[in-house]
């Protein structure tokens, strides 16, 4: 026979191992989202085909604080490519070209060309044009000039040559490479 105090017992020892497993959840969640990977939406079209309006993304955070040239990164863009203040803090954009590198627009078959060669751009939807803007400069160390793969539509270092920065975002500001599509479900896993 048991008596009340058992019994009351091995309740409080249920709830206090109850409490310690969501715990561990809960910190385990947060540890994936800080050190693993994190989700961000897509706000606009400037990366179609790739990447549409509205899908959820995740960010490799093992790649926080690097890139390489055409790599697609989440980035920090706040005094430099927006701001909290407007809600464009984090932004997705292509890596076209890292720290010392020269980039200009454009040959005369349209190409960008990179440290003088064209740069073949095989994720621009047919008939993009790579830019219409005019520019030739070289991207100083520790920098990155990011382009969004829809020209057309797409606010990027070509239209922040004279901001802040000079349309270039600090390498340490990258939060994570591109690891997938999660959401909508029909595009889950692409890349």
């Amino acid at each position: 026979m048991t008596s009340r105090s058992d019994s009351a017992r091995r309740r409080s020892t249920r709830w206090v191992i109850a409490a310690v497993c969501v715990l561990a959840l809960l910190l385990g969640a947060v540890a994936v989202r800080q050190f693993v990977v994190r989700p961000f939406t897509v706000p606009s079209e400037s990366m179609a085909p790739l990447l549409r309006s509205g899908d959820v993304i995740l960010a490799d955070r093992s790649t926080r604080g690097t890139a390489r040239r055409g790599d697609v990164v989440v980035f920090d863009g706040s005094g430099y490519f927006g701001s909290a203040e407007d809600g464009s803090r984090y932004w997705v954009k292509r890596v076209i070209a890292v720290g010392g590198d020269s980039i200009r627009c454009c040959d005369d078959d349209g190409n960008l060309i990179l440290n003088d060669e064209p740069l073949a751009e095989p994720y621009l939807a047919p008939g993009t044009e790579p830019s219409r803007i005019r520019f030739d400069l070289r991207v100083p160390e520790g920098s990155l000039f990011l382009l969004g793969d829809n020209r057309a539509d797409s606010t990027d270092s070509r239209f922040l040559l004279g901001a802040p920065g000079g349309g270039m975002v600090p390498e340490g500001r990258v939060v994570g490479q591109l690891a997938g599509v999660i959401w909508p479900l029909p595009r889950a896993g692409s890349r």
